[in-house]
């Protein structure tokens, strides 16, 4: 990659001038979404669904991402920023619903895996490191870290306030992009402007501040000295790097080790070493930076105004908020009817959802949960999610629905020892090769050809056929057909749990049980 290394002068700040570095996109990918259950569950989060469109959110932050080497109307020649392959850092667990999302982007990406959940800022850092691996010899690049599931309804204003940020970061500072408020808002975070830093809107960083009561949101909007925490971050890899070992030398510490005993795969990878990364405290970019700079006169922080269309969606509310409304306020998706009803957010993943009389209400329908929320009280669901965690009720973590890398099942009907499914392969698709101890299974065709793995024997099994595996065999199922493989699965046994599979052999990497 051909880098034009130019010095940036502090005239640079206030001028349009051009730009001269490499640019690595950082996408923090590792958010579970509680406050937008039941369409988000930990093993299928807000960032891998389509919130307002089919495509998932992640996917659309990878599309962003494209525009940062581009022309755009501020500064319509080419310059000199050279973009690196995004980085998405990931849990393990998300792999491969992930790459999936990845592999249907025309962004090139690379993947980052942390064994464990550790907030954002042990992600950042180990990007940082794989970053600066990655980037040409003498180079250190800047980083575009951005969550991976939010929106920007206008991408180009986007792509000139990073662009902006990054003339800022070029001068060694620690930017955040800052939205300035448009109403009174407790669900986001806020932060204290201070002094004007350039000629452009961007200022410093006095202070960052949790999410407010409402009164004291009024108070901040009033001001003007309030602007709302997007949560995306530019800075050079070496400015962060310093910064958390300044701050938190632990997680510094914790990480590096992690990160030389990393390994990449085949297909690019990397693995962060599970022990070492597990004695990584767990801390987000804010706490453990970000609200620290003023109190360290090494550290420069610098807020750019963004002005793009920005919302975390982190709750129903959000999400009504960016959606197209009727003339009553109202936001439908699916199969919804809405009679006499107001400013109010009703979605269907299948049955007919009919609102009547409501205001101001959120109804969200999929196959085995119903939410009905007062639009003024969704940031609660979370603690729904809570009490279906200790209570270790399925429905927190997956959908009825359950997708997989070689197609999806779902579970439609369940008793005391037994459980039916509908399992589709896709053409091409492989299930591991697997033993279960406590249930039998029994596999009627419905749609394609089957290739059946059974013990020692392969063969094949075609529309209203059937075969049965019994307890303790070597099996799989496979799809060599160019259309999609429907089954029928009753299982019948003592334990029905998913954890029951023990694997031998998997296409896609997964091991163990």
């Amino acid at each position: 990659m051909n880098v034009i290394a130019e010095a940036v002068s502090p005239d640079a700040l206030t001028h349009d001038t051009q730009l001269a570095c490499v640019v690595q996109p950082v996408v923090l990918a590792g958010g579970s979404g509680t406050r937008l259950w039941p369409l988000s569950r930990e093993q299928c989060p807000k960032q891998l669904i389509g919130l307002t469109s089919e495509e998932s959110l992640l996917e659309a932050t990878l599309r962003r991402t494209l525009g940062l080497s581009a022309p755009t109307r501020e500064r319509p020649a080419p310059h000199a920023i050279r973009t690196q392959p995004t980085l998405v850092v990931c849990s393990e667990e998300l792999r491969l619903p992930t790459k999936e999302r990845l592999d249907r982007c025309t962004s090139d990406s690379r993947v980052v895996l942390e064994p464990a959940p550790r907030n954002t800022a042990p992600a950042l850092t180990v990007a940082a490191l794989a970053a600066r691996a990655a980037a040409p010899e003498g180079e250190d690049p800047v980083l575009v870290v951005m969550p991976a599931d939010h929106l920007i309804a206008d991408s180009q204003a986007f792509v000139a306030t990073l662009q902006h940020a990054i003339q800022h970061a070029l001068h060694d500072a620690i930017v955040t992009l800052g939205v300035p408020p448009e109403r009174p808002e407790t669900g986001y975070g806020y932060i204290k402007t201070g002094a004007p830093a350039d000629g452009r809107g961007a200022r410093t960083i006095e202070r960052f501040v949790e999410k407010p009561a409402q009164q004291t949101a009024e108070q901040y909007v009033a001001s003007g000295e309030y602007w709302w925490n997007s949560g995306i971050f530019v800075m050079r890899a070496s400015v962060w790097l310093a910064a958390i070992e300044a701050c938190r030398h632990d997680i510094a510490a914790a990480c590096q080790a992690s990160y030389e005993q990393a390994k990449l795969d085949g297909d690019g990878t990397l693995h962060i070493d599970h022990a070492a990364f597990a004695d990584c405290p767990s801390d987000s970019i804010d706490y453990a930076v970000m609200e620290r700079i003023g109190d360290n006169p090494t550290l420069t922080g610098v807020i750019v105004p963004l002005t793009a269309g920005w919302s975390d969606v982190g709750a129903w509310d959000a999400v009504w908020d960016v959606s197209a409304k009727d003339d009553a306020g109202n936001v439908a998706r699916g199969r919804v009817l809405l009679e006499g009803s107001k400013d109010t957010y009703a979605h269907s993943e299948g049955r007919l959802v009919a609102c009547v009389g409501v205001t101001g209400v959120v109804v969200v329908e999929t196959a085995d949960a119903v939410l009905v929320a007062a639009k003024d009280r969704v940031q609660d669901v979370k603690a729904i999610v809570n009490r279906l965690n200790a209570a270790k009720d399925t429905e927190a973590k997956v959908h009825r629905k359950v997708e997989r890398p070689w197609g999806c099942y779902d579970s439609i009907d369940r008793g005391e020892r037994f459980q039916v499914k509908r399992i589709v392969v896709k053409p091409g698709g492989q299930l591991s090769l697997q033993m279960h101890h406590h249930r039998a299974e029994h596999w009627i065709v419905v749609r394609g050809t089957a290739r059946v793995t059974r013990g020692d024997e392969t063969f094949l099994i075609t529309e209203n056929q059937s075969t049965y595996i019994p307890l303790g065999t070597l099996h799989r199922l496979e799809n060599p057909g160019k259309t999609p493989l429907e089954i029928i699965e009753v299982q019948s046994g003592g334990y029905l749990g998913e954890d029951d599979i023990v694997r031998f052999d998997d296409r896609y990497g997964r091991t163990g049980s």
